[in-house]
């Protein structure tokens, strides 16, 4: 495969899924605030052109309703969604603001049980855990294209203090950039063995379908790991250079469709070095388009059943 087949392939691949991240990216990292003010009233939420970020940004708690994810991870919503506490015996949540800390019962359990095994490989004391999803999942206001079915979550690569932290911590800390300024490597007086193992131990759990991070770490990784099997899950992906992103597979029986399957190969080829071009490392978005805020239609029917559910 030439290198102009695989730049045709990726974009083609990867803007439509990354568009949206790649101009919000940076609000994940956002501080947040101690005093969050609710939204206004909308003057018209049943009208067919209200973005559905709208209707799903005032959802303040879960639907109760069976748990399921609906729909897929950037075209969907969730219901009997599950806060995870906000500290754990090796985890504490940041920008509780946000009211982001939202997942599917599965995603719950697989970050206790994670955030244990990975304090033991990493050495560090715990972990400091992102956005999962809105209470209902569904599009955000802000900051993602994906996390709406309760089954996607950042966790920061900066390790968890020992000790806990204050609200105003939580909404001002600012979590650690392993990237180089160029965007070429990691940052060597940061980048440890503590990040390996992390990343190494949540891609080696079964029910993990995909890892994101930045394409720097996964050159570090390739440097380390090139040909082991777990290395196929972890995919490169513009912007996670302070966090790596974790998405599960649907659990059977639901009502969410999988992502395709990770491309055979531990990814440290060709298709690595394409990032690393000025194409990469600059991208835009083509043709200069911009894409409308979906609503409701866009979404699974049953979608508006999560809405409405009390």
């Amino acid at each position: 495969m030439t290198r102009d087949s695989i730049s045709r392939m990726l974009r083609a691949a990867l803007f439509a899924f990354a568009a949206p991240a790649m101009v919000n990216g940076a609000l994940a990292q956002d501080k947040g605030t101690l005093d969050p003010k609710p939204l206004p009233p909308l003057a018209n939420p049943s009208s067919p052109a209200t973005p559905a970020r709208e209707l799903f940004g005032r959802a303040q708690e879960a639907a109760p309703l069976r748990p399921n994810p609906i729909g897929f991870y950037s075209r969907g919503c969730l219901a009997g969604g599950e806060p995870l506490p906000i500290n754990g015996p090796n985890w504490q949540v940041m920008r509780l603001s946000r009211n982001r800390n939202w997942g599917h019962p599965n995603l719950i359990a697989f970050l206790k049980q994670f955030s244990s095994k990975a304090s033991r490989e990493s050495g560090w004391p715990g972990l400091l855990i992102g956005d999962l999803s809105q209470p209902r999942g569904g599009p955000m206001l802000t900051g993602h294209a994906s996390h709406q079915i309760g089954l996607d979550a950042d966790i920061w690569l900066t390790p968890m203090p020992n000790r806990e932290l204050t609200r105003e911590e939580r909404e001002d800390l600012m979590a650690t950039d392993v990237v180089r300024d160029d965007g070429l490597d990691v940052r060597s007086d940061v980048w440890s063995q503590g990040h390996i193992a992390l990343i190494r131990t949540a891609a080696m759990d079964p029910a993990v379908q995909r890892i994101f991070v930045n394409a720097a770490i996964k050159r570090a990784l390739c440097r380390v790991a090139q040909g082991e099997s777990w290395m196929r899950k972890v995919r490169p992906m513009w912007g996670h250079n302070y966090h790596f992103h974790v998405r599960l597979y649907c659990p059977d029986g639901s009502n969410c469709r999988d992502q395709d399957p990770t491309p055979a190969g531990d990814g440290c080829d060709a298709s690595l070095a394409w990032w690393f071009s000025q194409e990469a490392l600059r991208p835009r978005t083509p043709g200069g388009k911009s894409w409308p805020p979906m609503t409701m239609a866009g979404l699974p029917a049953a979608c508006r059943e999560v809405l409405r559910a009390e």
